[in-house]
């Protein structure tokens, strides 16, 4: 820690400035999570295979925080595990009538992006020789699959879903417009 950092803290007057030991625990954390996901990759794994691995922070509807991690690294029985295809860095918004989806793709044509719904869950994959993606997840809401719309630009898919009541409705292919 940078001794004016310790001297920015020793000088605070009042004792909700705990702000300050917060941010310490939330860098302390990130370097162990950062650490652990590395020590074990092998020299072999890593001059190979690229790796990417990050974690993106929102407040859920209930005040908590949400955490999701996206890459191509996971934990596995043996220590961190580097596969082929990457979990895209993906948002899901409930707003009044619809669920909005979006994810960072970059690298790919429009033509490569493969989505797939049912009103429970949306599957999203890309198979390229450059880059393999695959995402699966579960809507907070009943979704009409036959109401989705889907754009992507500069990267980044979204994709559009009506909230539906309680009728049931088959798996649907989406056309990205």
């Amino acid at each position: 820690m940078p001794e004016w950092w310790r001297k920015k803290r020793e000088k605070r007057p009042h004792p909700w400035f705990d702000i300050f030991e917060d941010f310490d625990r939330f860098e302390e954390m990130i370097d162990e999570m950062m650490r652990r996901a590395f020590e074990t990759i092998s020299e072999e794994e890593k001059a190979f295979k690229p790796y990417v691995f990050g974690f993106s922070m929102t407040v859920g509807p209930d005040g908590k925080p949400v955490f999701r991690e996206f890459g191509n690294v996971r934990s596995g029985r043996f220590g961190p595990q580097i596969r082929d295809e990457r979990e895209p860095l993906v948002d899901v918004m409930e707003e009044r009538e619809d669920i909005v989806v979006l994810a960072e793709l970059p690298g790919v044509e429009k033509n490569d992006v493969n989505i797939r719904t049912t009103e429970d869950h949306l599957t999203i994959s890309v198979d390229t020789a450059d880059r393999k993606y695959h995402k699966e997840l579960a809507f907070p809401a009943k979704v009409d699959p036959k109401s989705s719309r889907a754009s992507y630009k500069n990267g980044v898919l979204e994709v559009r879903l009506k909230k539906l009541g309680v009728e049931t409705v088959k798996e649907e292919k989406i056309h990205i417009e």
